[in-house]
């Protein structure tokens, strides 16, 4: 084993070390949130995922931006195999060992390298169109406030950073080219390369040592790419590339505006209308809140929801309020709720458990402005390309806000009392309820 090797897994256990590390955080920080069961319906939840994440099916609602996505995840997915043979090559110094797979009369390797060319291409096409469309057309819904500053700079990192990737397996597979043609020792006849054919005149005249040289530089900068950015998902809202699929998997399958009853409050309607029903004792240990005022009132579920927010914006571009200027953004729901979590995760960090900071999701994330102007329509939760639900975080906190506070706007407050006084959302006795009638 070289040293080049050696440097190699050290770098790989350092780089998967420090994923797994992060990784163990998130899981941390998502379980901080209650329990809810969604393990019902296990055939359907398999139909969904396959549907939606794995197929893309709500993407398509917009067909352009779905196919440049369709180029980048296919690509993404499936170039992996070549990392994967750079990976053997980097432990065993091997070079191009999945040549093997070139059988006498069938080249399958030859076909394969061919294919990743051209979904490396794809792939640099495709986020290339999408830093026009967010920095040169400024698209409205990638273009709108809640993504200034960090936001709006990691979307173009991740794809500047994904162009760059791509673009060292070109120039690494431009330099392997020119070498074979030179007969060089170790670089053996093998791969089609159909893309970078076009640039390997450009290394026509350098010598030997020179495109050795850029060959193994463009190796290096590739999988120092690919483990620096496997670990940049952490911190980015590309975690939905990890996250897609449990997300979806665990959707919410009942019919959507369909509201969940509080058991607590289910049970004490119960004991009013049955004396002989026992109510459960409170243990005083245990965090009860009607409705959600931080992160821990939310489920996992909720909390998996805003860690697999893409922050696309489909959700917003199709809010009926946020069309009509009010406060309310879906996505800015979702990315309050992550980074109050990121907030409460860091203070167990450095406090090895939760020491109230003083602040909750509710008042220094999300105001009552934004949660009041939601018509509860369902039409960010049927945008979303990954099934998250916006809705019911902003139904659980205006339960607090109604149930502990007792805090609503005027004419909600009005409805309710016309309800208890008089059977009915309007301003009038029972008994002149059919004087209508009497009109004709």
């Amino acid at each position: 084993m070289g040293f080049s090797n050696i440097i190699f897994l050290l770098l790989l256990i350092a780089g998967v070390g420090l994923f797994v590390f992060n990784a163990k955080k998130i899981r941390r920080n998502i379980l901080l949130g209650k329990d809810s069961d969604r393990t019902d319906r296990k055939s359907e939840r398999w139909k969904i995922m396959t549907l939606v994440a794995l197929g893309q099916k709500k993407m398509f609602a917009r067909p352009i931006p779905a196919l440049l996505h369709l180029f980048v995840y296919v690509g993404f997915v499936l170039i992996n195999i070549e990392v994967l043979e750079m990976f053997i090559d980097g432990a065993f110094g091997t070079h191009r060992f999945l040549s093997i797979l070139n059988f006498e009369g069938f080249h399958l390797y030859n076909y394969l390298i061919g294919f990743f060319e051209v979904l490396a291409f794809l792939v640099t096409f495709g986020c290339a169109v999408f830093l026009i469309r967010r920095n040169i057309i400024h698209v409205k819904r990638l273009a709108m406030k809640e993504l200034s500053g960090w936001p709006r700079t990691d979307a173009n990192l991740i794809l500047s950073f994904e162009i760059l990737i791509m673009s060292a397996l070109f120039i690494m597979n431009a330099a392997d080219q020119a070498l074979q043609q030179m007969g060089s020792e170790h670089y053996n006849q093998a791969g089609n390369f159909p893309i970078t054919k076009y640039l390997v005149p450009y290394f026509s005249g350098m010598s030997e040592h020179s495109l050795i040289m850029i060959e193994k530089t463009s190796w290096w900068f590739h999988i120092f790419g690919v483990l620096g950015f496997m670990n940049y998902l952490i911190i980015s809202k590309h975690l939905h590339i990890l996250f897609a699929f449990p997300n979806v998997f665990y959707s919410n399958l009942n019919p959507k505006g369909q509201f969940t009853n509080l058991q607590s409050v289910t049970n004490e309607v119960k004991a009013m209308l049955n004396p002989s029903f026992t109510l459960s004792p409170v243990n005083p240990e245990q965090h009860n809140r009607f409705g959600a005022k931080d992160v821990f009132d939310l489920s996992w579920k909720q909390l998996l929801d805003a860690y697999t927010c893409t922050e696309c914006g489909r959700c917003t571009s199709a809010c009926p309020a946020n069309q009509t200027g009010k406060l309310l953004s879906p996505r800015k729901i979702m990315m309050d709720t992550r980074d109050r979590l990121e907030e409460v995760g860091k203070n167990i960090d450095k406090n090895k458990k939760f020491v109230d900071d003083g602040k909750s999701l509710f008042g220094n994330y999300i105001l009552a402005e934004e949660l009041w102007a939601c018509t509860t329509c369902n039409a960010c939760v049927q945008e979303c390309p990954v099934n998250i639900d916006p809705l019911s975080i902003i139904v659980d906190i205006r339960r607090f806000l109604v149930m502990e506070q007792s805090s609503a706007p005027q004419s909600l407050n009005m409805m309710s009392t016309n309800i208890e006084n008089n059977g009915a959302p309007w301003q009038y006795s029972p008994a002149d309820r059919l004087n209508w009638a009497n009109e004709n």
